[in-house]
């Protein structure tokens, strides 16, 4: 085998690009690897554990393009080098467009083109990102602002700007959101309450946090009004709440919404008063999920305090029902003791040396949900992370695990340059192989995310690692075991039932959501 690389000095193509390209190169004769993407060090480190790391790829800059194969021979590496740049030369080239499709060349234009028009979806690189949703602001459209790396002071100023202006500003990174029914970003089929009907109305600043309740309350039986994501920065201290406050105050006069439910990680303590103080100012029922959060720190009266999303999902279904939201405690509760049951079976298939979970997510709020259950679960053990909820476990390498440890894959320093993990599963793929060549592994833990604009066939996907790292167990004598849930709905492209039939196919452990695929970890581990 042999490995050669060529480096595009100061070059930028889209991530889907990229990804056509690898695909393509992946499928020439005597290729047995390739990778295209930015020189971030994040992507070096993933090169280097693909053992596709030459001197060329160790000099490139997160401006430049690397292109790297490897092959049976040199010819053949060369010849798929020269396949990919012509590919990329191609990619260039202006193609012939369908004469139903609206072209527009500013929000401006587009904004007079499409009459009644009201929300502008923006998703350009993050340094632009900011003045093209200033001008759709200016122009009187609310904005799901899709784009990360925008510099928060870009964010606190559209969303001042958009909160004297009436509207709302759904992001920077927001990604999901479900307006009228209509579905943005990675967002799922769920049921969508008609007005007449009433229903649960949802804000949340978390992407894949959004999706969790949407998905279970929907398998509830439950519709959504409005489900609305602000962004992950949006409750720091910098940002004050902007858009989570006027979200809220939005679903207060929806005649509509009858129950209401916030979703996020803990806020800033001035940030959270601030949210509960505007929950309180509505006669409407109020459940709030701070993940992680200690009850007393939202126990308000007039709101519901939830720990997880699955819980957080489970009460607001039971309030919008007409039910006691006890009743959810509880019989969440009675499922934990099955799990630490099942748990004492799936330990003993162990060897004495495996005693570590690695945690592979493409949803950063399930990575933090996990981080959350476990500390609580096992308050003597360290849980490393690339997204740590304290600083002080941060992992050194986010290349190399260490330790037990869940990694956030969708997270900045593995997105530049690449697609998501949820659009592309090639880098939780190449990790899933990594892992098992750890003795001490004993538990990866995977979420597997539906909907629109993921991939076609995310367990599929992962099963196919699965199984390579299943063989290569067999000829150690060792078993991995791995966990999973699915968050998606039967109505979903992908099909939530066959999605993890798919895993338990594979021999996965599949729980119904990540909460109970993260307890059922935990127990194994204690």
């Amino acid at each position: 085998m042999t490995i050669r690389a060529r480096i595009r000095r100061g070059e930028y193509f889209d991530s889907v690009t990229l990804l056509e390209v690898a695909q393509g190169v992946l499928q020439l004769p005597g290729v047995s690897d390739a990778a295209v993407v930015m020189g971030t060090p994040a992507n070096r480190g993933i090169l280097a554990n693909a053992d596709l790391l030459d001197e060329a790829c160790e000099a490139a800059s997160p401006d430049d393009l690397i292109l790297v194969v490897k092959a049976d021979d040199i010819a053949r590496a060369e010849a798929a080098l020269d396949a990919a740049e012509a590919t990329l030369k191609a990619s260039r080239t202006p193609k012939g467009t369908d004469e139903m499709t609206v072209k527009t060349r500013t929000i401006a234009s587009a904004v007079q083109r499409l009459e009644g028009a009201n929300l502008t979806l923006v998703s350009v690189a993050g340094h632009y990102a900011s003045q093209v949703a200033l001008e759709a602001l200016d122009r009187g459209t609310h904005v799901f602002l899709f784009s990360d790396n925008v510099p928060i002071e870009d964010e606190i100023r559209l969303k001042t700007f958009a909160r004297d202006k009436g509207l709302l500003v759904m992001g920077p990174d927001a990604g999901t959101a479900i307006i009228n029914g209509v579905a943005l970003g990675f967002a799922n089929a769920i049921l969508h309450t008609p007005p007449a009907e009433g229903g649960v109305g949802i804000v949340a600043a978390s992407g894949t946090g959004l999706q969790a309740v949407t998905c279970e309350l929907s398998r509830r039986g439950v519709g959504v009004t409005q489900a609305i994501g602000t962004g992950g920065r949006d409750l720091s201290s910098e940002v004050g709440g902007i858009m989570m406050i006027e979200s809220l105050r939005a679903l207060q006069i929806d005649p509509a919404t009858r129950t209401i439910l916030l979703v996020s990680k803990p806020p800033a303590k001035e940030v959270a008063e601030a949210v509960i103080e505007q929950a309180l100012a509505s006669h409407k029922p109020a459940v709030i999920c701070f993940l992680g959060a200690k009850r007393k720190a939202i126990g308000t009266p007039g709101v519901i305090p939830a720990s997880t999303l699955e819980l957080a999902a489970a009460v607001a279904a039971e309030v919008a029902l007409g039910g006691d939201p006890a009743a959810a405690r509880k019989a969440l509760k009675k499922r934990d003791k099955r799990l630490k049951s099942d748990a004492y079976k799936l330990h003993a298939r162990l060897g004495k040396e495996q005693r570590y979970l690695r945690g592979l997510f493409s949803g950063g709020t399930f990575c933090y949900e996990t981080q959350a259950i476990l500390r609580k679960m096992l308050p003597e053990v360290t849980i490393l992370s690339n997204a740590p909820i304290d600083k002080d476990n941060q992992l050194r390498d986010s290349a190399v695990s260490q330790g037990h440890c869940v990694i956030d894959l969708g997270e900045d320093e593995f997105t530049q340059g690449r697609l998501h993990p949820m659009l592309d599963p090639t880098l939780r793929n190449r990790r899933i192989i990594q892992e098992v060549h750890d003795p001490e592994t004993a538990v990866i833990l995977l979420d597997i995310v539906l909907g629109f604009g993921v991939h076609p066939d995310p367990a599929g996907a992962a099963v196919e690692a699965i199984r390579d790292a299943q063989a290569y167990l067999a000829d150690q004598g060792r078993t991995v075991l791995f966990v999973a849930h699915v968050c998606g709905t039967e109505r979903d492209p992908q099909n939530l039932r066959a999605q993890e039939a798919r895993l338990r196919e594979a021999g996965v452990i599949v729980l119904p959501t990540n909460a109970a695929a993260s307890r059922l970890a935990g127990f194994i581990l204690a």
